[in-house]
């Protein structure tokens, strides 16, 4: 009797009297692996990060002090701003309104200036309609409104468009029963100062100084100033004999702004176990805490571009914000943003963006040069760097592009840290143990400490409403 061996239950394709030699899942039993590092995806080149000079801030705290601003005689508001949600009228340049130039009371002026409240605006929304009641007062602190009449024949024509600084409404105090003469659309999102009509009035009776005046204001500005709109420094040249020398002085802000330390924290946790017993070839504690470290620096660039309080797009000053001419960042948006300040450093743009004005630039043949920044070759613009940053938000196809004066000797933008932290393992980053609970898990506080401040207001500047949308062919 012969007896057959049953088939092999792997199949004609898969037996295991086929195998020849021992298989690579079996061998790796025996053999250690060659392995990486944990690898994160979110690690970006944080440009920001390493082009802003860093200034070592002992007490926690940086106080930029400067001239006195008071921006009267160029005919617009002047305002303070100490983040988004912190935007005041500087109450002498109410002066700048027809209707106050040369009112001498001050404490009138602060009340009036401490009553408008912010009011943001998006691109489109219109803001009063021709021929309804003049109900409130605006003071545009940024964006462009067009000022809208309805034609002989029905058509919208465009009459003009008020921007940051310029003011509407305040034409109520020449007559008894005022009404709207244009419409008011806003052609870019922004934020205006408003105030009822009704507390003008109140302010009215409370003042009667502000009421006489108003019935006979005279166009004479009261404060001379220069071309920054800082307070005047008298000066005598050219003269000749024993000719009277003006006295005078340097004029500083009464409340400069002072800038605190932020913090991002963490706590890491790991098992004890894990820290005790899988420690090769690599620390498990060393691994986690590289890796927090990591996203704690991504976290800190994205707070110093879009923090409210003090993060650049929301502090950068009104009047060295501009808006593209036609949408898409073209040559021409480019060049303006750099006319308005001197040393510019870098730009720094999205990568949608820069993508985008590389398309304008090959629509008109123009080949931007590239430059060397810190072993890298970058592309940049008239010689000036143009650095990606995937931080700076991109909202409906739309971003900013920034550019930037650094260093304090160049009264330029600076970064805000503290070095000598106990448990420093980074510069103003340090870890400190925790303890362990009852659950044998280690914890450590993982903190970073950092803050950006500019120290004039035109050491950096915005191209806004940028257009990143690719066009359709």
């Amino acid at each position: 009797m012969s007896i057959e061996a049953p088939e092999s239950s792997a199949g004609v394709n898969g037996s295991a009297s086929d195998q020849q030699s021992l298989s690579t899942k079996a061998a790796r039993n025996l053999a250690t692996t060659t392995k990486s590092t944990p690898q994160m995806q979110g690690i970006s080149s944080r440009w920001l990060l390493r082009s802003l000079p860093w200034v070592d801030v002992k007490g926690g705290t940086y106080r930029v002090n400067r001239r006195l601003t008071l921006a009267v005689g160029r005919g617009r508001v002047g305002f303070v701003q100490n983040g988004a949600d912190d935007v005041r009228i500087i109450p002498e340049t109410l002066r700048e309104i027809p209707a106050l130039r040369d009112f001498t009371d001050d404490a009138v002026l602060a009340e009036l200036a401490s009553r408008f409240r912010p009011r943001e605006f998006r691109a489109g929304e219109v803001l009063v309609e021709e021929g309804t009641p003049i109900e409130e007062v605006f003071i545009v602190a940024h964006g462009r409104i067009n000022q809208l009449s309805t034609g002989k024949y029905g058509s919208t024509n465009v009459l003009g468009t008020v921007a940051d600084g310029d003011h509407l409404g305040d034409e109520a105090v020449l007559t008894s029963d005022p009404l709207w003469l244009h419409t008011a659309q806003a052609a870019t999102s922004g934020t205006v100062m408003v105030l009822p009509w009704s507390g003008v009035q109140d302010l009215f009776d409370r003042a009667p100084q502000l009421a006489s005046h108003i019935d006979g204001f005279v166009s004479d500005s009261q404060r001379a100033t220069n071309r920054s709109g800082e307070a005047q420094i008298e000066l005598s040249a050219g003269h000749e004999g024993e000719h009277l020398l003006p006295g005078t002085f340097a004029d500083y802000e009464l409340e400069p702004r002072e800038y605190e330390l932020s913090v991002t924290q963490t706590v890491l946790r790991i098992h004890s176990r894990v820290a005790d017993l899988y420690n090769s070839p690599m620390n498990q504690t060393e691994q986690q805490l590289k890796l927090t470290i990591e996203e704690i620096r991504e976290r800190e660039e994205w707070e110093l571009l879009n923090n409210r309080d003090f993060g650049l797009l929301h502090n950068t000053a009104y009047d060295q914000r501009i808006n593209t001419w036609s949408g898409p960042p073209t040559p021409d948006d480019l060049d303006e943003l750099l006319s308005m300040r001197r040393n510019t450093e870098f730009f720094l743009a999205h990568p949608k963006a820069i993508a985008a004005f590389f398309r304008e630039c090959n629509k008109r043949g123009i080949y931007p040069d590239t430059v060397t920044r810190r072993g890298h070759q970058v592309p940049a613009w008239r010689g000036v760097p143009l650095l990606p940053c995937g931080k700076i938000p991109v909202e409906g196809h739309s971003s900013s592009i920034l550019a930037m004066r650094v260093g304090e000797d160049n009264q330029g933008v600076i970064g805000l840290h503290q070095t000598g932290l106990p448990d420093e393992v980074d510069p103003s980053l340090n870890v400190r143990f925790m303890g362990i609970d009852e659950k044998a898990i280690l914890s450590y506080l993982v903190s970073a400490y950092y803050s950006v401040a500019v120290l004039v207001p035109d050491a950096i500047g915005i191209l806004e409403n940028v257009d990143v949308a690719a066009p359709r062919s």
